[in-house]
C-alpha cells in the first residue's frame, strides 16, 4: 500500500510542550486533507503517516498538501510491506521499478527503528541491494553519488521502502508562535514575508490597501490570488481590504510631494494597528528590505515605526532582491506578483521621495491632513473575507 511519510523537524526538540506543537500540526494537516478525501493521519517516532482510506484516493494531491505543512522537514511517497526481508525486497522490486529502470547507479540506506527485527541496518542494506542488483542487472552500486537512493525503514507498524524524499516546508506549526497581521501588497516581497513568518508558527491576518479607481479590480484580484497561494501553507487567512483612496488624495492635495510615501506608510501603519488589535494580533509584518527603495532606509523605517506602538516584524530586512525572488519562486507566488497591475503605493510614488526624513518635520507636515477622521472612516468601510484553498 502506498503511504506518505513526513519527518518532523524542530518540533522534536520541544520539551514538555512538544505534544502541543504536534497536535497543532496534525489538526492543520487533517483539516487540509479532509478537503480532498478520506485519509488516516497519525504520528509515531517523530514521523507523520498519511494513509488513504480507500484505494482510489489522490495521493499526488495529498503529497502536495503534506509537503506544505509547517513542521515537517522531509516528505516521501513510500510503500509499506510486512516486516519480513523477503516481503521488503519484493515490495522494493515492484514499487520502485520505475525509478530503478531510469537510473544507472544506486545505493540502499536502511534504518531499523524496531530493534526486535533480527537484521541490523547494514545487513538489511546489503541484502536488499544484492536482490535489486540481481533484478535490475543494468544497475551499479555507487555509495558516494548514486542517481537513486533506496530507503528501507523498519518501524513499529510495518516496513517501508521509498526513494528520494523531498524537502518539507520546515519551521513550526501554524499558531504556535502567536498571531500577526501582514501588510500584503501585490508585489514580490510581502507574500514572501508572510510565508516566512507563518513558517515560524505565526497565524496570519492579511491587510491590503486598495485605491480605486487608481488601482483596478484586477489589482485587488491579484492580491486575493496571492493570499490563496499563501493559504496552501498557512491555512485559511482572513483578508481586510482597506479603501485608501481618500487618504491618498488628501495627502496629495495638502502635503509636499517628497513626503507622500512616508505619510502613506505611517497612515497604513496606524490603520493596520487598529485592525490588528481588533483581531487579537500581537504584531505587524511587512516585506521591507533595508535600502531596497526610498521608503526602506533606516531613517524612513524609524519614522514609519514611530506612528504606532505595536511591534513590526521585518523578516526580509537583511535579504537582497535575488534572495527574495528565489523564495517567491519556490513558494509559487512569483508569477502572480509579476502581473503588471499597480498597487496603491506605486500610483502615488513621488519623483524625489524623502529618504532621510526627520520625525519633527513629518509630524508637522501631517497636521495638514485630518488623518484621524479619514483613517476611522477607512477602517469602518474595510471589506473582510476569509480566503482559503
Amino acid at each position: 500500500m502506498e503511504i506518505i511519510l513526513g519527518k518532523m523537524g524542530e518540533v522534536v526538540l520541544k520539551g514538555l510542550n512538544r505534544k502541543t506543537f504536534e497536535n497543532r500540526m496534525m489538526r492543520s494537516l487533517r483539516r487540509r486533507l479532509s478537503q480532498i478525501g478520506e485519509y488516516n493521519a497519525y504520528t509515531a517516532q517523530s514521523t507523520v503517516y498519511v494513509e488513504p482510506v480507500e484505494e482510489n484516493q489522490n495521493m499526488e494531491q495529498a503529497f502536495d498538501i503534506v509537503r506544505k505543512v509547517f513542521g515537517l522537514v522531509s516528505v516521501s511517497r513510500a510503500f509499506s510491506s510486512e516486516k519480513d526481508i523477503t516481503d521488503i525486497i519484493n515490495t522494493a522490486k515492484k514499487e520502485l521499478a520505475p525509478n530503478l529502470l531510469r537510473a544507472r547507479t544506486f545505493k540502499v540506506e536502511s534504518r531499523r527503528s524496531d530493534k526486535s527485527f533480527k537484521m541490523k541496518s547494514p545487513e538489511i542494506s546489503r541484502t536488499v541491494g544484492a536482490a535489486l542488483l540481481k533484478a535490475f542487472p543494468h544497475l551499479k552500486v555507487d555509495v558516494h553519488n548514486p542517481e537513486v537512493i533506496v530507503f528501507v525503514e523498519v518501524r513499529d507498524f510495518a516496513a517501508y521502502v521509498h526513494v528520494d524524499p523531498v524537502p518539507g516546508a520546515g519551521g513550526l506549526p501554524i499558531g504556535t508562535s502567536g498571531k500577526a497581521a501582514v501588510l500584503l501588497s501585490g508585489g514580490i516581497d510581502s507574500p514572501v514575508a508572510a510565508q516566512r513568518m507563518a513558517r515560524r508558527g505565526v497565524e496570519l491576518e492579511a491587510i491590503h490597501f486598495y485605491s480605486y479607481p487608481y488601482t483596478s479590480e484586477r489589482s485587488k484580484q491579484k492580491v486575493i490570488t496571492l493570499t490563496e497561494i499563501l493559504s496552501e501553507y498557512c491555512g485559511d487567512i482572513r483578508m481586510h481590504i482597506v479603501p485608501f483612496t481618500k487618504i491618498q488624495e488628501a495627502i496629495s492635495a495638502n502635503c509636499p510631494e517628497e513626503y507622500f510615501t512616508i505619510l502613506m506608510r505611517r497612515s497604513m501603519m496606524r490603520i493596520s494597528e487598529q485592525i490588528a488589535l481588533r483581531n487579537k494580533c500581537e504584531s505587524l509584518i511587512t516585506g521591507e528590505s533595508l535600502g531596497q527603495v526610498a521608503s526602506q532606509t533606516m531613517q524612513a523605517m524609524a519614522v514609519t515605526e514611530q506612528a504606532i506602538t505595536m511591534p513590526i516584524l521585518r523578516p526580509l530586512v537583511g535579504m537582497d532582491k535575488e534572495e527574495i525572488v528565489q523564495i517567491a519562486r519556490e513558494i509559487g507566488t512569483l508569477e502572480t506578483s509579476n502581473l503588471p497591475y499597480e498597487d496603491c503605493c506605486t500610483v502615488f510614488t513621488p519623483r524625489r521621495p524623502k529618504t532621510k526624513p526627520r520625525i519633527n518635520n513629518v509630524v508637522e507636515v501631517e497636521k495638514a491632513v485630518p488623518f484621524e477622521e479619514l483613517e476611522a472612516e477607512a477602517i469602518e468601510e474595510t471589506e473582510r473575507t476569509v480566503i482559503g484553498k
